[in-house]
């Protein structure tokens, strides 16, 4: 098997940009169905962490249990009837495969529980430094029409995103806008951590995988796919290994359930064994713990967005592995496609391939017939994808890291314009949504252009996704050029339209994004070519939301397409002021 670009992570190589220089290189309580049980002995060397399971309710019996035969209750999730044990016996798993009520015991690590397990130290919290960069459009965004769906929403405040990651530099002046500490945490050796700042990034992985999906349109840095929804760092990596055991993944998807996150991001394969195999009791019980918490987490309303990998491997024809175990000394293994990635492979679970520039696969990354549903820019070569690192810097990757995040960011978007959409519908709204795009001259890619092994469904559209259509060229004008809206004064931003014949639509899109604090002063308005006044809202005297993110619908059909159009704020009261972010028109 070919090595990944990185083994554990689904990314590649990473430039951090210095500031102002060149970029082209860039404590809420435990829920009950995540409490955790403290270990009732200290760590010592040797201990192993196991994965027991049961019937889904009360493991009180199976917890006795472990602590009756050599082992300890370090976290239990009786909704999905799981028991995170750690036991020093090397016999332990073969006992409690024995015990009445347990269904299956697997091993998680090939290696021993770090004694940090048992006190856990904080991550740093990385010092800061601002940034001179400016936004600007970039080539994955406008690639996936994000910048245009933008008119139609920057996505809800009211949606919560996990990214289960390395964590997440929340001190980002990219991030901090829309960081969700009250439901951040770490999961890192299997159960909640929630002391403030535990969700810290331990590596730049997860910061950089956050920035896309949602780092704040703020004219500083960059712009995530959904710069208006919230961002929840799951931290299920751990410390100097930055590896992802399978009950740090179980505790971060019982997390997201329990936590209202209606999306999470993925980018990662469940250490230590990049294909799970059910022939191996050991990871036959790492597969149904999982599997088990992804359910649960879907059920509660979360859709998981996960990446396919950086192998350059077929994922409908495995064969071999010679990357596992990761945590000790791997060794080749034959595998068949019944052994899966997880979470890629798992029921439910939206999986992601990366392409590059382009309608093109990405060089590195997995594909397969009737496992990829859907394909994102992930760069490749000098095309990297552009994101936030911790201490207020920034840099690109490439890896399908980086393609699972522009998905979340869109299914962020889709449910914000429509908050009941369930994970059932989220999917399949991808899928239709998606731009077809046919297979290359490349024998390896099977099936057609509507859905085949590289690309799935096709290419995530952001616009498409949020408005079930796309402008037709010529019919979509935006301004983005940033005017100031001072103090009891009026601000006006011209669009000049050309190249459309007649009046203008009964049905004119106005997509207005503006910046200001206390939006209860504004008074927006259209003006057409004529001088003719369309007011669009006079925000209540008491409205002390932030900001305006909202499409209008006009009836302007009775006036010429053809002109100056502008967009009008007036500030009516003192003390706050803002901008005109952008605007657009669709006719």
């Amino acid at each position: 098997m070919l090595p990944q670009i990185s083994t554990r992570f689904r990314r590649a190589a990473v430039t951090a940009a210095a500031l102002g220089a060149a970029v082209a290189f860039a404590a809420p309580p435990v829920p009950a169905a995540a409490a955790p049980s403290a270990p009732t002995a200290a760590w010592a060397a040797g201990t192993r962490a196991y994965l027991v399971i049961t019937a889904p309710g009360d493991t009180s019996a199976v917890r006795s249990a472990v602590t009756a035969n050599g082992g300890t209750v370090f976290a239990h999730y009786d909704a999905i009837g799981v028991v995170v044990a750690h036991s020093t016996s090397t016999t332990f798993a073969a006992t409690m495969r024995g015990i009445s009520g347990v269904q299956q015991v697997g091993a998680t690590r090939t290696s021993d529980v770090p004694a940090d397990a048992y006190n856990p130290a904080l991550p740093a919290a990385p010092s800061q430094t601002p940034t001179t960069l400016t936004e600007s459009n970039r080539w994955d965004m406008t690639q996936i029409k994000a910048d245009q769906a933008w008119a139609v929403t920057t996505g809800s405040p009211t949606v919560k995103v996990g990214v289960l990651d390395t964590g997440v530099d929340d001190l980002h002046q990219d991030i901090a806008p829309n960081f969700n500490a009250a439901d951040s945490v770490s999961c890192a050796y299997g159960r909640p951590d929630t002391r403030a700042g535990a969700w810290r990034d331990v590596d730049t992985h997860g910061t950089h995988v956050a920035g896309t999906i949602a780092a704040a349109k703020n004219g500083k840095g960059v712009i995530g796919v959904a710069p208006g929804v919230k961002i929840s760092s799951v931290r299920i990596a751990e410390p100097n290994t930055a590896l992802f055991y399978p009950e740090n993944t179980i505790c971060g998807f019982m997390w997201a359930g329990d936590h209202g996150f209606k999306v999470t991001n993925n980018s990662y394969y469940t250490d230590p064994w990049m294909f799970n195999c059910p022939d191996d009791a050991d990871q036959a019980a790492i597969i149904e713990g999982v599997r088990r918490a992804q359910a649960y987490a879907e059920g509660k309303g979360s859709l998981q967005i996960a990446a396919a990998g950086n192998s350059n491997y077929d994922l409908a024809n495995k064969t071999t592995d010679s990357t596992s175990p990761n945590d000790s000394t791997p060794v080749t293994r034959n595998i068949t496609n019944a052994c899966i990635d997880i979470p890629a492979e798992l029921p439910g679970v939206v999986t992601v391939s990366a392409m590059g520039r382009g309608n093109v696969k990405a060089s590195y990354s997995n594909f397969g017939r009737d496992v990829i549903d859907i394909g994102a820019p992930g760069g490749d070569g000098s095309y990297g994808v552009y994101s936030t690192l911790p201490g207020g810097k920034y840099g690109n990757k490439n890896g399908t890291s980086m393609a699972s995040p522009h998905v979340a960011g869109v299914a962020a978007l889709m449910a914000s314009t429509d908050p009941a959409l369930t994970p059932a519908d989220l999917r399949a709204r991808l899928a239709s949504q998606a731009t077809d795009t046919a297979c290359p001259a490349d024998s390896r890619c099977t099936g057609t252009t509507a859905r085949n092994g590289f690309f799935g469904e096709g290419q995530v559209d952001a616009l498409k996704a949020v408005s079930g259509t796309t402008p037709t060229p010529g019919t979509y004008f935006e301004n983005t050029t940033d005017v100031a809206i001072a103090d009891n004064a009026t601000a006006e931003s011209p669009i000049t339209v050309t190249g459309v014949s007649g009046n203008a639509p009964a049905a004119l899109k106005v997509g207005v994004d503006i910046k200001h604090t206390y939006r209860g002063d504004l008074v927006l308005s259209l003006v057409a070519p004529d001088g003719t006044v369309y007011p669009l809202e006079d925000f209540a005297n008491n409205d002390g939301t932030d900001n305006v993110a909202k499409t209008y619908t006009v009836d302007a059909s009775s006036e010429a397409a053809g002109g100056t159009w502008k967009l009008r704020v007036q500030d009516v009261a003192a003390q706050d002021t803002g901008r005109i972010d952008a605007w657009n028109l669709t006719f």
